[in-house]
């Protein structure tokens, strides 16, 4: 690579574990972008995304332009128009803040960064990247997890999971698979070597570039 750092892209199902495995890569030495919050941090009240989304979801706003995020995705749930006119919208923003993020950790001096990104594939933000890894983890036990962690009911759980991507699409687009069907000590071995592997391959073990990303790991987990 041409380039002093390496962009991994952590993204899978919902309920399958992704936090784990999150974690798992920042005790590696990962500097960890986390995507939920570059979604927040474009659409603080009278953003320039904000501005715009106000314009085709103005039920979603009030006068000063705060995003009622309840409201969002109750109106593009079940209407796939207006998820696709929303994801639109919003996509070229976190783009745009992730791609600076990167830079600004590769110049401070991390070599290893992590995009926690669900949507890595819809946003495009795959194209960041120069290895994806996936968690996937049987439906059932996704339904049970969901349901305890965000407090929905089971139709509920269930479309949620009917609406992603599937299984297949993951294995196929990922160079790294982590399976969650077993304890969180499974999967935190099976995301450890995966992110070593990851480290072995692109820099040897440089102790030096692992110790530079978990200085901007800091950074960025307590912006």
């Amino acid at each position: 690579m041409s380039r002093n750092y390496i962009v991994v892209g952590l993204t899978g199902q919902t309920g399958s574990g992704k936090t784990t495995v999150c974690e798992t890569f920042f005790k590696e030495g990962f500097a960890v972008i986390d995507c939920d919050k570059v979604a927040r941090a474009v659409t603080v009240d009278s953003s320039e995304c904000c501005k715009e989304l106000s314009l085709h979801f103005p039920a979603c706003f009030d006068e000063k332009l705060h995003l009622d995020r309840r409201a969002l995705g109750k109106a593009v749930f079940k209407d796939k128009e207006k998820l696709e006119q929303l994801n639109g919208i919003i996509f070229p923003y976190i783009n745009r803040e992730i791609e600076a993020r990167i830079v600004a950790l590769a110049e401070n001096g991390a070599g290893l960064i992590l995009l926690d990104a669900p949507t890595l594939f819809e946003a495009g933000a795959d194209r960041f990247c120069d290895v994806i890894v996936a968690c996937t983890a049987d439906k059932e036990l996704r339904l049970e997890r969901i349901m305890r962690r965000d407090g929905l009911d089971r139709l509920t759980a269930s479309e949620r999971i009917d609406s992603q991507l599937s299984e297949e699409f993951f294995r196929s687009r990922a160079d790294y698979i982590i399976e969650n069907n077993g304890t969180q000590e499974q999967a935190e071995a099976q995301a450890r070597a995966a992110a070593e592997d990851i480290k072995k391959e692109h820099y040897g073990r440089d102790e030096e570039k692992e110790n530079g990303g978990e200085e901007a790991c800091r950074e960025e987990t307590e912006q």
